[in-house]
Order: structure tokens, then sequence, then C-alpha cells
């Protein structure tokens, strides 16, 4: 299966690439477009600096541009945080999509999404600063209202960015868990 896999706000660093290799050793095509152009951030703060400067539209621009080669063959969306938020506007929009696979991030959705039966599948901390129960709660309803089949996984005590093992954030039982049950969820597509 083809996944393109979009980097959190810290930018293309070692765990996406390393997180790309786990895929391929699964026997996926995987492409980790660079939506930064090679810069990465060692701080939230630096990242949303980076990621503001840049611009929405531009971001979104450049992943559209990344994922338009392959689109036609059917993508897996993938990312993890701000790629996440990506990934999920591409795949809602994209009637080829073959499935959407969140990692520590979701995004708002556009009034008119529709999506045919669409496997999405999120992995988020609990608490996590950045997904409040409240909101993930009304994402969950509102994907659902979309046509999206969504299974949510959540981690107790895992910081925001807990499959990157370079962050404070990591927790290495969550992420092996979270790969696990990942990989099983793409390999059912």
């Amino acid at each position: 299966m083809d996944i393109m896999l979009f980097h959190s706000v810290h930018g293309p660093r070692p765990a996406v690439h390393d997180a790309a290799d786990r895929l391929r050793a699964a026997g996926h095509r995987v492409h980790v477009p660079d939506l930064f152009d090679g810069q990465t951030a060692e701080t939230v703060e630096e990242g949303r600096a980076l990621k503001d400067k840049i611009g929405k539209e531009e971001l979104l621009r450049r992943a559209v541009l990344a994922a338009a080669p392959y689109s036609e063959r059917g993508l897996l969306y993938a990312g993890f945080s701000l790629g996440g938020s990506v990934a999920q506007t591409l795949a809602l929009g994209d009637t080829k999509a073959r499935g959407l696979l969140l990692l520590h991030g979701t995004s708002d959705i556009a009034e008119n999404a529709s999506v045919d039966e669409l496997p999405v599948q999120l992995h988020v901390a609990d608490p996590d600063p950045f997904e409040s129960h409240d909101w993930l709660t009304a994402w969950y309803l509102r994907m659902r209202q979309t046509g999206a089949d969504v299974e949510i996984y959540r981690y107790p005590g895992a910081g925001h960015l807990y499959t990157d093992p370079g962050l404070p954030d990591y927790d290495e039982p969550a992420a092996e868990e979270t790969w696990r049950i990942a990989l099983a969820f793409i390999a059912s597509l």
C-alpha cells in the first residue's frame, strides 16, 4: 500500500523517517514529504513559528503536490500531530483514499465533508494538551457524520508526541502498542 506520512510541527525529524522505515519493513511504499523545506524545530514554539511563517495554505499546497503523483492508486494518509491535521484534510478530500492514520492530532472538519466508510484510526495521549476530551468527542461525532469508520486509542499518562524517542514526551510502551495496532490496521486495508 502507498502511505503518505506527514511530519509534526517539529519537522522531518529522525523519528518520522524511523516510522517510515517501520512501515516499509511491513511491505508498504511510504512517501515522507518535507513540508518545512528541511527545517526542524526543537520545541513546539519553534515549530509553530515555522508553520506560521510558511502559512497554512502553503503547507496544504505542498502536501497536495506531494500526494498528487500517488493519489490515483489510493493512498493511506498518515501524520504526526500537525501532520495528522494535514493528512485528515487531504484524506477527506480524496475520494480514492484508502484510510487515515492519525498519530497525536486531528483537525477541524469542513461542513461539506463526506466520505464512504473511510477507515480512520486515531492514537492520542490521555490527557493530551492539544486534543482535549471535549474536542475529541466532538471530532469523533463529526467524523462519524461524514461517513468515516473511526477508532480511537488513548494512552494514559503518555506525552503528546509519545512515539518520538528524541522528545521528552516519548513513552516506549505506548509507542510500541501504537505501532502494533496501527500496523494491524494498515494490513486490514
